[in-house]
């Protein structure tokens, strides 16, 4: 099978504006994420609307598509950057721009479940901790939750926590189930790419402002793959001061 990896990248953000091209320890962040995912697919391109992010992309040696500015999600954004791709590939593999410590191994996992040739989308996740901090962790809602079946196949995501133990504090909520946390990876057969972009938003995914929940409330049908390995996703600039530090310690 034959696979490209996208990286939907935009300068425009409510949260931190410009942080594909934010510096970290002497390289923008859009080259960390290309360079962690470059030798695990046949092809990898940065897909973005700005100049400036294209710039920076040609800059480091890498591959950009040009893209509309008036897509409404990294999906969309994809299916157009792959169908000026001038290749067929069997699956696209939509990675986040702000997760530079995506690593191999976990873009193997996902690829891994298309073995199985009835699965249509995959996406990651990875099971919180039971020591870890309810209130900064199981309850952000930056962190989307999910919960799969015995299938391993995604019934629901939620920025709520799912799912809510009666009977039980809070406090004892992590020790007491396996909660899961959404990596925001996605992989897609390219024919099913191109019929998901033609779905109109859903009630599900309005209310969550999740994407995914379109798929499902339209009958898609998301295979998980599970990691241990712990990531740094990047939303703020205090994220992005952490994972510099993380990263200045990895490199030491």
């Amino acid at each position: 099978m034959k696979f490209i990896g996208i990286i939907p990248a935009r300068y425009a953000s409510t949260r931190f504006p410009g942080k594909p091209l934010a510096d970290m320890d002497g390289k923008p962040m859009i080259q960390r994420v290309y360079e962690q995912v470059k030798n695990s697919v046949d092809k990898v391109c940065v897909a973005t609307d700005d100049e400036r992010i294209e710039k920076a992309v040609l800059a480091f040696g890498g591959n950009v598509v040009m893209t509309s500015d008036q897509h409404k999600s990294g999906t969309d954004r994809c299916f157009e950057a792959y169908q000026k791709a001038g290749e067929n590939f069997d699956v696209v593999i939509n990675i986040q721009g702000d997760e530079p410590f995506i690593q191999p191994q976990q873009i193997e996992t996902i690829k891994s479940c298309f073995t199985d040739e009835r699965v249509q989308i995959t996406t990651l996740v990875k099971s919180f901790r039971p020591d870890d901090d309810f209130e900064k962790v199981l309850f952000n809602p930056n962190s989307p939750k999910v919960v799969i079946n015995k299938n391993n196949e995604a019934m629901y995501f939620s920025r709520s926590v799912i799912p809510y133990i009666r009977g039980k504090v809070y406090t004892e909520w992590l020790p007491n189930h396996t909660y899961y946390k959404h990596i925001g990876m996605y992989a897609y057969r390219a024919d099913v790419l191109a019929e998901i972009t033609r779905l109109p938003q859903s009630p599900l995914e309005l209310a969550e402002s999740l994407e995914q929940l379109r798929w499902l409330e339209n009958g898609y049908k998301i295979k998980v793959g599970i990691t241990d390995i712990e990531t740094i996703g990047i939303d703020t600039p205090e994220d992005l001061s952490r994972a510099v530090e993380a990263l200045r310690k990895k490199e030491s």
